[in-house]
């Protein structure tokens, strides 16, 4: 869903306490540099313009001599995966216009503001699934994972298929894209696909469109088997869990209407 649940910024600091959090967090670094800490000593150093993506229930410490400054972000659901935090230098600045425009977004008093943090969650989820596509992946992973990326919207794609086409045993390339990724090519798939129903199911368009064109759009031909893959990872219906967003949408709107 890639939904920004909270965007803080950091004034010039030298130590953050070791914490975690349930949701995934980025930390964008906007001057000076640090080093991360985790648990077991493991370590992350950073500077201007890197971007740290710490995964849920992480724990971690921030330290700098210089000191640092950073926006820091909380995102559920986040389309990308990984089971380890890892780093992500920024060499085009794109992770740094859509970081300070969460924040103005976050902080401002603006109607609506939702429906661009909303944007702007898919857009650095985005970002990062490509910077991650372009990293380092064995040859034949990389390879199925784009095959994933680019396809998985079509219900006619073959995922056995593509994978068999490459000049590597089924079976072995399987529990390398699990030893890498962290998940089977089916489960990723999956993932990527669940992702995108719950975004198009939460967004303020969904009532335009019958479950069995969600699952058209989200790659299942069969809206049925769509509706039990989904009930399986959201514990309710494609239905119900766009009822409920929608009831929600709309107290929100009442509360901010009764505001003085």
């Amino acid at each position: 869903m890639n939904t920004i649940l909270y965007v803080g910024e950091h004034p010039k600091t030298y130590d953050v306490t070791d914490h975690n959090h349930e949701e995934c967090e980025l930390v964008y670094c906007t001057g000076g540099y640090g080093t991360f800490t985790f648990d077991g000593g493991d370590h992350i150093s950073y500077g201007e313009g890197d971007l740290v993506v710490i995964p849920p229930r992480t724990p971690h410490a921030n330290t700098s001599e210089e000191g640092f400054t950073n926006i820091h972000m909380r995102m559920a659901s986040p389309a990308f995966h990984s089971k380890s935090p890892f780093l992500v230098h920024d060499d085009d600045g794109q992770f740094r216009f859509a970081f300070n425009e969460a924040k103005y977004y976050y902080q401002a008093d603006i109607t609506k503001r939702e429906l661009v943090l909303e944007a702007l969650g898919d857009l650095i989820a985005s970002y990062m699934m490509v910077h991650l596509s372009n990293s380092g992946f064995s040859e034949p992973v990389e390879q199925i994972r784009v095959a994933i990326m680019h396809s998985y919207t079509q219900p006619d794609f073959a995922l056995d298929a593509a994978i068999r086409k490459l000049p590597f045993h089924y079976d072995y390339l399987r529990k390398l894209f699990k030893k890498e990724v962290g998940v089977t090519p089916l489960e990723y798939m999956t993932s990527l696909r669940m992702k995108k129903a719950e975004s198009m199911l939460s967004s303020v368009w969904s009532r335009d469109y019958s479950v069995a064109e969600v699952a058209e759009m989200c790659g299942y031909s069969d809206p049925l088997y769509f509706s039990r893959v989904f009930n399986k990872h959201y514990g309710r219906s494609p239905s119900a869990f766009a009822k409920e967003y929608r009831r929600r949408a709309m107290d929100r709107a009442a509360a901010e209407r009764s505001e003085p």
